[in-house]
């Protein structure tokens, strides 16, 4: 699977989860408001961490994808650590809907859909790289990241101008928390209707 093709399907999902906000609102909010207060902070608090978590990640990646075999900084503690902190950065952007649907249905999704993409881009990475990936495959986890192996270097050569084209996909995150605070206000002024409640 192309880079390009996961972007376009992730778009189209974001997309559609705007739409799913812009359309309705928290039955938190009338049964128990301090479970919206709840689920607001975890979500900025993942939102954070997500977007921290990529930066790291594109500090070692930017410029490097195909080149070389990253296996230093996050990528010691394991293969995809960029996703990992999508998820994270996913379900934060879910919790601060200040519902429980929302982030459900991100779970879900990705769950179905990134291990098809991990699967390709290491079917890419084996061709590229050979016996150097297989012993890397054998020795590091592939999702979940392991905090013992972390190996990181004194230096690092980072390639700037690569590094800031990442570092807008790096904190798209917190740009899409926003977005959902702004759909929060219109709700409240009557400007965007409410059709549907859900948890």
């Amino acid at each position: 699977m192309t880079e390009k093709l996961r972007i376009r399907i992730s778009q189209i999902f974001a997309g559609l989860l705007v739409v799913l906000i812009c359309v309705s609102s928290s039955l938190w909010e009338d049964k128990a408001p301090f479970v919206t207060t709840a689920l607001f902070l975890l979500g900025a608090v993942l939102v954070g961490i997500a977007s921290l978590g990529r930066l790291w990640c594109s500090v070692y990646i930017a410029g490097y994808k195909t080149d070389h075999l990253v296996t230093q900084g996050p990528y010691s503690m394991c293969r995809n650590p960029l996703y990992f902190f999508s998820l994270l950065g996913a379900l934060g952007v879910g919790f601060t809907s200040e519902t429980l649907l929302i982030p459900f249905v991100i779970l879900i999704a990705f769950v179905g859909y990134y291990p098809l993409v991990i699967k390709s881009e290491e079917a890419e990475l084996i061709r590229l790289h050979k016996s150097e990936f297989e012993i890397y495959l054998k020795e590091v986890p592939i999702f979940f990241p392991k905090i013992s192996l972390l190996n990181e270097p004194e230096e690092y050569i980072v390639k700037p101008i690569v590094f800031k084209r990442h570092m807008f996909h790096a904190l798209w995150f917190i740009w899409f928390l926003g977005i959902i605070e702004i759909i929060e206000e219109l709700h409240e002024l009557s400007v965007l209707p409410t059709i549907f409640k859900i948890y």
